[in-house]
């Protein structure tokens, strides 16, 4: 039986990462990466396509959990007639293999377990040949993987599964470890589960020490940042939109997509929330994984990548698995990775900016690309694209694309002044000013007095809350109060928040989605920058409401169901939390960061700089 998706809790390595579901069943792990090829893929097939369950045998027994506080070390607690046990799972980070490392222990009573192991490589079609190695150990090969199951339960095979009984006191552990390397190279040495343990559990409380979140909502920031943390590829410092592909947006639809990505949308949002929180390590690392992924032919700018940079995420359909509820297709890649998407330039160059600001690297540093980014949005900027919601449904003149487009080269002007670098200021300057007099003459509906989803749309969405948040016009000006009451009037449904009209804007895809979770965020962050702060923490907290038990959010929220769906958990909806958050409660807040433009502070504190 399918779980609810809010029923998962996440367990990583900063190398890939695992969904553990309340019952104790690992349903989904790829390996040895985020956008590897799944083993466990129970979540979006059936037992059968993999999973790796540990629980009570009691049908009955009461199940809480929670992550070890400053940690991602996840404790299953079942209380049952006999006696209360907790099942402790985690990853440790920086190994050389990725480990699972599972323990159960008995606190009172004494508690009897089944654990089933049904490992099914390729997205959960190959069946693997499995063997006994010398050491007791199980070996579990297909093609060029390999995992080896060390347990101290004795374990029989039955069905091709890998099943066991255990009774568990106080005093006694019982212990299982899952090691994953490349068939061809020697085993792996058996794995320490007590001294991982405690290298994992040092290894995350000294980096949350490092967190500065304060106020009535930092444990829960803490908690969206380990997170992000988990969803940070260590090697190159990408971060994945989700670890997850084709959770579904709408339970039953086709609006599935592959999330293990990095969006090159997601940079300034990502840069901030770290930086505000004191992770400038990570924050660094982002800054440079998005100058290696970028590099290249500006004409080649992708508007998403691989986690080392990859450009070839070529998408087809998995048939063999039944799909999140029966939501299919099952996707792996996404073909949204060559579409136009003029917002992306802003975004970059906007995050490029601020780590000046932050001092994240010399001012110079990337310049020579962004000189060549800018000189190709001056050719291009005009031009119909596919948008921030990736539709696909054709290019149209997005109204939030230009305006992004518009920051672009505002933020290449504020960085030219401010630290002064060389660049052709007076030209980006009327072009950015011919960018804003087009939005607001072609972008902006005077009877409904509200700017629109794209030229000549009678439509709204909701990325147009971002308009006063990157300094396009200011929150207090009548176009923008105008636009937060029809995103308000049109988008939100049961106190939350929409993308977009599905049923009245084409898209390419059946209408229906959940409310997406960041917009929601997006219409705090306005409400603030309106002096509206009651209503913003009051929608705030009721975003807060709809995180699952362990802190964790989804990328929407179905409000009939009343569930979470959509790919999971969600990098987005996270870093919105965290900047919104940041906000709510500090000097220096993130939307008062991006709207510090050319035109304004940056302008009033820079001297002139050298132009060419």
């Amino acid at each position: 039986m399918t779980l609810p998706i809010e029923d998962y809790a996440l367990i990583g390595d900063c190398e890939t990462a695992a969904l553990v579901g309340r019952n104790g069943s690992i349903d989904w792990l790829c390996l040895p990466r985020f956008d590897s090829e799944a083993c466990f893929a129970a979540i979006l097939g059936t037992e059968e396509n993999g999973h790796w369950r540990i629980a009570a045998t009691d049908p009955n027994a009461k199940i809480t959990r929670r992550y070890r506080p400053d940690t991602l070390i996840l404790e299953t607690r079942f209380e049952t007639k006999t006696g209360t046990a907790t099942l402790t799972d985690f990853m440790y980070p920086v190994e050389p293999h990725p480990h699972i490392i599972r323990f159960v222990e008995c606190e009172e009573g004494k508690v009897e377990f089944e654990t089933e192991f049904v490992v099914r490589f390729g997205y959960g079609e190959q069946v693997p040949w499995v063997t006994m190695l010398r050491d007791g150990r199980l070996r579990a090969v297909a093609g060029p993987n390999r995992v080896v199951l060390q347990s101290s339960v004795k374990l029989r095979g039955e069905d091709f599964r890998t099943v066991g009984k255990f009774t568990v006191e106080p005093g006694k552990r019982e212990t299982f470890a899952l090691t994953y390397t490349e068939s061809y190279i020697p085993e792996p040495p058996e794995a320490d589960p007590q001294g991982l343990l405690v290298k994992t559990e040092q290894y995350w409380r000294g980096w949350t020490s490092q967190c500065n979140a304060e106020g009535p909502y930092a444990d829960i920031v803490k908690r969206s940042l380990i997170t992000l943390k988990a969803m940070t590829y260590a090697p190159t410092g990408g971060v994945v939109a989700a670890v997850t592909t084709s959770l579904p947006e709408q339970f039953g639809g086709p609006r599935n997509w592959d999330y293990r990505y990095c969006w090159v949308r997601d940079a300034t949002l990502t840069l901030l929330a770290l930086m505000n929180t004191g992770y400038y390590e990570e924050a660094r690392a982002w800054r440079e994984w998005l100058l290696r992924a970028v590099a290249g032919s500006p004409k080649q700018m992708q508007i998403m990548y691989g986690i080392a940079g990859e450009r070839r995420l070529y998408e087809i359909e998995l048939p063999w698995l039944k799909g999140y509820e029966n939501s299919t297709p099952v996707r792996v890649g996404n073909a949204a990775h060559d579409q136009v998407q003029l917002d992306v330039y802003g975004e970059l160059l906007d995050a490029l900016h601020q780590a000046r600001k932050g001092g994240l690297a010399p001012e110079q540093s990337g310049w020579e690309l962004q000189l060549a980014i800018v000189e190709q949005l001056e050719e291009m900027w005009h031009q119909p694209d596919d948008g921030i919601w990736e539709v696909r449904s054709g290019p149209e003149q997005f109204v939030y694309s230009k305006v992004m487009a518009w920051v672009a080269f505002d933020r290449s002007i504020s960085s030219a002044e401010r630290f002064k670098l060389r660049g052709p200021i007076a030209r980006w300057r009327k072009t950015r000013d011919a960018i804003h007099k087009q939005v607001c003459d072609m972008g902006y509906d005077k009877d409904l007095k509200s700017f629109m989803r794209s030229y000549g749309s009678k439509e709204v969405d909701a990325s147009l809350l971002l308009i006063p948040a990157v300094g396009f016009l200011p929150a207090t000006d009548p176009r923008v109060i105008g636009t937060v009451a029809q995103v308000e009037k049109t988008l939100m449904k049961d106190g939350l928040v929409q993308r977009y009209d599905t049923s009245k804007a084409n898209d390419g895809l059946p209408p229906g989605e959940g409310m997406f979770l960041a917009c929601s965020f997006w219409l705090v962050d306005a409400y603030l920058m309106m002096g509206r702060q009651k209503d913003a923490v009051e929608l705030f907290e009721r975003l807060l409401a709809l995180r699952n038990d362990v802190g964790l959010l989804s990328e929407e929220y179905d409000t009939t169901a009343k569930r979470l769906c959509g790919n999971f958990p969600q990098a987005f909806s996270h870093l919105a939390l965290v900047n919104s958050a940041s906000n709510l409660g500090r000097d220096g807040r993130p939307v008062e960061q991006r709207c510090d433009t050319e035109e304004g502070t940056d302008a009033k504190e820079s001297a002139a700089a050298p132009s060419t």
